[in-house]
């Protein structure tokens, strides 16, 4: 019987200042950081993997290429090269989600390895791939746990705002008159708030942050998906959005791509919240969500069981890997592959 096979491989650390460090490395930086806190890329790994199970459908991870029989679907959702280092085998692979941050890094792709659909999350970044891979491109967003992520009783909420502070993650771009010009205005109408800032909190701290809070302001330039607003908002917590509504990653002019339209929000709807696009727009949208949020208007929480349940997601990932079989997959194939079918 053909079997699901994934396969997911963190960067790996190498030796940075003396031979042998890379064995050390983690265990120093475990004891002063504590446990490692899945980043983005691992927990979309993982809430597959959950969004399976689920749904009762085997998988096995990570097992060595010389073990895949003829039949195996393959699933490949790792970091860089070395996600496909050493295979060797004929199975179509469906690919994506981290493999890179930009195409140009790896524009060969699909000549080195038999890849006949390649994944990203959000309609934006996939029409980054498109002039690279072509009609291998396909949308996949990954599930959001509906179970963990859920409402708290409506006496719990005592804070009005909680900010989610992604805004700093290129140190090159100044984001500070951005925070300063929100949290003015928070002070001016007499709102409370709490602050997380992307990277420096626990997920207990975050679910507890939202379990206070009324709502969220997201500050972050542009996401592939946003896992953690799409959490807030399957806890019922509508979303006031940062949206400039381009990339500002420094490494699109390595990779010539000087101009990206992009978003913070790639899977929002009206029932979520709403967006501003610049700090001087900020005080206008704040005043029209607050009103709405009294009112009553929005409901993250059923878009994201609608559009982003673990199940729904799951199936869609297993859909691919058994259209990866199919004729119309072997024809998405590079003409090396396509030529090894036929002799």
């Amino acid at each position: 019987m053909s079997r699901i096979c994934l396969y997911y491989r963190p960067v790996p650390f190498t030796d940075r200042w003396v031979p042998g460090d890379r064995f050390v490395r983690p265990i120093l930086r475990r004891i002063i950081r504590g446990r490692p806190r899945p980043g983005g890329v691992d927990k979309v790994f993982l809430n597959l993997c959950l969004g399976l199970d689920r749904l009762g459908i085997g998988y096995e991870v990570n097992l060595p290429w010389r073990k895949l029989a003829a039949d195996d679907r393959v699933g490949v959702l790792g970091r860089e090269r070395l996600s496909l280092q050493g295979y060797d085998r004929p199975n179509p692979i469906v690919a994506g989600i981290g493999l890179m941050t930009w195409p140009a890094q790896w524009p060969t792709l699909c000549e080195e390895y038999p890849v006949v659909t390649y994944l990203s999350h959000a309609k934006w970044v996939n029409d980054l791939y498109r002039p690279y891979f072509g009609d291998r491109c396909m949308l996949w967003p990954v599930g959001i746990d509906t179970d963990a992520w859920h409402p708290a009783p409506a006496e719990a909420k005592t804070v009005d705002l909680l900010i989610y502070d992604k805004s700093r993650r290129f140190p090159d771009v100044d984001t500070s008159g951005l925070l300063a010009t929100v949290e003015s205005a928070l002070a001016a109408r007499g709102l409370t708030h709490e602050t997380l800032v992307y990277g420096s909190y626990e997920p207990a701290e975050f679910h507890a942050a939202l379990g206070r809070a009324k709502a969220m302001i997201f500050l972050c330039q542009h996401e592939s998906q946003g896992i953690a607003c799409q959490e807030a908002m399957a806890s019922g917590v509508p979303i006031l959005a940062w949206d400039p509504g381009f990339s500002v990653d420094p490494e699109r002019f390595i990779w010539a791509e000087p101009v990206i339209p992009a978003t913070s929000v790639p899977f929002f709807d009206p029932r979520c919240g709403r967006r501003f696009r610049t700090a001087e727009e900020f005080g206008g949208a704040l005043d029209e969500f607050l009103d709405e949020l009294r009112r009553g208007v929005y409901d993250p929480r059923s878009y994201v069981v609608e559009e982003l349940g673990l199940e729904h997601c799951a199936q869609r990932f297993v859909d691919y890997l058994d259209e990866s079989r199919t004729p119309a997959a072997a024809m998405r194939l590079a003409e090396p592959f396509r030529a090894s079918l036929t002799t």
